[in-house]
């Protein structure tokens, strides 16, 4: 990623300036000398683990940037999905950046930003079956085996909004895929971003995805106890819309492709 531009450094600069050493996250982060950003890794491009075990994606890219800003380094920490939420509220980590959905039941225990995405959930499944699929209730059915990741917003939405539908909750996204490509479900529900890249990746078993069926604004979350720290990412966030730096980072992800290459 490129260096932050120079109109972002300033805005930066003059935010950090009012709120560093004036809260109880940012004095840990800085006093530490390290930023630790937690990530689940299965979510591209978002957050994957390449086929050298390096995390790479829009997320990662995004914790470097502000642990960079912060003057600090970026630790980035990948644990499954349903062990974030616990580990950001016991201290293990400083920040969740995961693709994470910002919805109310998990907006009571956590603070999130603004969002720095805006995305939904797809279907993965055949060509044949996907042009049938225009809303939730298409799916619906007791006969449409659907899997999902553990702890996830798809799992939330599909025992929801499709409870007549034979859901299976795999363990992760990988695995969700597993389920999918070895013909036991006949689709997966994910983040539509994250079902592009994997329709992408498994070109040649002729999975397609479907346009998004919901309304999903992604943020970063952080624990409740330091209200400068949220204005002081809120502000970042912002400086990074303002400067066209997020959508740099952003178009890097998700409309050059050539990065698949690198996943197992």
């Amino acid at each position: 990623m490129k260096k932050i531009s120079v109109m972002l450094a300033f805005i930066m600069m003059l935010v950090f300036t009012t709120a560093v050493f004036a809260g109880p996250a940012i004095d840990k982060i800085v006093k530490r000398g390290e930023l630790i950003v937690g990530t689940s890794g299965d979510y591209p491009p978002f957050t994957v683990k390449t086929k050298d075990g390096k995390l790479i994606g829009l997320d990662i890219d995004l914790g470097t940037a502000i642990a960079n800003v912060m003057d600090v380094k970026a630790k980035i920490v990948q644990m499954p999905f349903t062990e974030l939420l616990p580990a950001l509220q016991s201290g293990k980590i400083d920040m969740i950046i995961s693709a994470m959905t910002i919805v109310p039941k998990r907006n009571l225990k956590v603070v999130y930003t603004p969002p720095y995405f805006i995305s939904g959930q797809s279907v993965m499944t055949t060509k044949m079956i996907a042009m049938s699929v225009e809303n939730l209730n298409d799916i619906n059915k007791p006969d449409f085996t659907l899997a999902v990741p553990a702890g996830t917003t798809s799992e939330l939405i599909a025992k929801n909004n499709v409870p007549k539908a034979q859901i299976k909750v795999a363990k992760d996204m990988n695995e969700a895929m597993k389920l999918l490509l070895d013909g036991k479900v006949k689709a997966v529900m994910s983040d539509t971003a994250t079902c592009a890249v994997e329709t992408v990746r498994y070109k040649e078993k002729n999975i397609v995805s479907t346009p998004p069926l919901t309304f999903e604004p992604i943020g970063i979350a952080i624990a409740e106890n330091d209200p400068l720290f949220y204005n002081f990412l809120s502000n970042f966030l912002a400086g990074m819309k303002g400067s066209g730096d997020l959508d740099m980072i952003t178009n890097k992800w998700f409309k050059d492709p050539s990065w698949i290459k690198e996943l197992p």
